[in-house]
């Protein structure tokens, strides 16, 4: 239940991590492409203000020339006609572009030039720490304008003059406004598709682990009650034996045979148990020992102890060996794959039957597979029969030994060599057991 309620809180966790990174994305994403259309919408705008600018500065720039040549007084005469401060907002020839001369106490000069945009004008605050900047102001609470001031500067100090420009931005304005409110939109559906996208990726992220604590669970449950029938066996045959400590030990010899049985199925389940753990978690001590050998050579050397037994049980052991090339694989394990599979249709077979291991070469791999005509799987059987402690018939399987872990040996062995394996029908009857590794 603890590990459970972990898991919900990582899950949760998860989805919260997973939606404050989308959703910080987006609202980046969303801030910058903003910025980008505001700056972009504005730039025609402030070219123009800047263009109107340099218009002055060189009107400027003539002034001085024609002080330098004509002296103070001369330049005074010509000034006064170049730089009347009621035809000199006239030098701003682009209508959209309006222009105020201000004087050194920022009064306005050219009011009758201004018309009736002129009572607005005059509440429109003037700022020195402004100049030569290009900013957003806002004339009666109503209209939008872009404004760049700078001083207009004279040979002649009282000739001095503040020119501010302005350009109506309303309909830029509106623009970058309902495209705010899009961006703002757009950015919310991002945050709920960020939540929904939280949720998927989570689940499916989480979704592995899940599993493998249900595995992880069947398998501590399944192993408890493996492990607790042989356990309760040997107590319950010690006890007995104690209640006689007089008795010999040729009359108790059933009830030790029994113990010592018991004790050596306990032994090897352990050690099944030891190889799966080792094979589901990586570490240096699971590295394989590979070396190359001929598959069929090999095949047989492993088999031909097995001949005398299938003979003594009157079943038929057959070899058709076919891949006839090397192959790299850990000698050990596949020898301990082999001997698994094999295993398993000798016990599965009844007097008669038979069982054939053929190999040959197909889609640059090794192919083996353990043909027997046994009491062969049911279809329901064939999709767990690699499951730890699965067993089909269990009163048999106890007979003979069996634990239910072999398969599921052999499943780690095949897929430590990145190979694959799976069991089919044999028609009419039995079972069919492929193995495939690569080269």
């Amino acid at each position: 239940m603890g590990e459970q309620q972990n898991l919900k809180r990582q899950f949760i966790l998860h989805i919260i991590y997973n939606m404050i990174a989308f959703s910080t994305i987006f609202i980046i994403f969303g801030i910058l492409m903003f910025l980008m259309v505001r700056n972009i919408t504005f730039a025609s705008s402030d070219n123009l203000l800047n263009e109107a600018r340099n218009k002055f500065v060189n009107i400027t720039g003539k002034l001085e020339i024609l002080y330098d040549i004509f002296g103070m007084e001369q330049y005074r005469i010509l000034d006064n006609n170049l730089n009347f401060d009621y035809s000199l907002a006239q030098k701003v020839d682009n209508p959209q572009v309006s222009c105020i001369i201000r004087d050194k106490n920022e009064k306005i000069l050219n009011g009758d030039e201004l018309g009736k945009f002129f009572q607005y004008a005059s509440d429109l605050s003037f700022d020195k720490n402004k100049l030569d900047t290009i900013y957003g102001v806002r004339i009666n609470d109503k209209y939008n304008y872009r404004c760049l001031n700078f001083l207009l500067g004279s040979a002649d100090p009282s000739k001095e003059r503040y020119v501010q420009l302005l350009i109506n931005v309303d309909s830029e304005n509106s623009l970058i406004h309902n495209y705010k409110n899009i961006i703002i939109q757009a950015v919310m559906v991002g945050i709920i598709l960020s939540g929904v996208a939280s949720l998927i990726l989570s689940t499916k992220t989480l979704k592995p682990i899940q599993e493998t604590l249900k595995k992880q669970t069947e398998f501590v449950q399944n192993a408890s009650h493996e492990l607790r029938t042989p356990l309760t066996i040997i107590q319950a045959k010690q006890e007995l034996l104690l209640r006689e400590p007089n008795a010999k030990i040729i009359d108790k010899s059933e009830e030790i045979m029994l113990t010592l049985s018991e004790t050596k199925r306990l032994s090897k389940m352990t050690k099944d148990l030891m190889i799966l753990l080792r094979g589901s978690v990586p570490n240096k001590s699971a590295k394989l020992q590979k070396e190359d050998v001929k598959m069929d050579e090999f095949i047989q050397n492993i088999v031909a102890p097995y001949q005398e037994i299938v003979l003594a049980q009157e079943k038929t052991l057959t070899l058709n060996l076919n891949f006839q090339k090397d192959i790299s694989i850990d000698t050990n394990k596949i020898h301990q794959l082999l001997v698994i599979l094999l295993d398993n249709s000798i016990k599965y077979t009844e007097i008669g039957d038979t069982i054939e291991i053929r190999t040959f070469f197909k889609d640059n791999k090794c192919n083996i597979e353990v043909i027997d005509t046994g009491i062969g799987i049911s279809d329901e059987g064939l999709k767990h029969v690699f499951d730890r402690f699965y067993r089909e018939d269990r009163a048999r399987s106890r007979e003979t030994g069996g634990s239910g872990l072999g398969l599921s040996i052999a499943t780690t062995i095949v897929n430590i060599h990145n190979g694959t394996i799976k069991a089919s029908h044999n028609v009419p009857k039995g079972t069919i057991f492929t193995v495939k590794l690569p080269r």
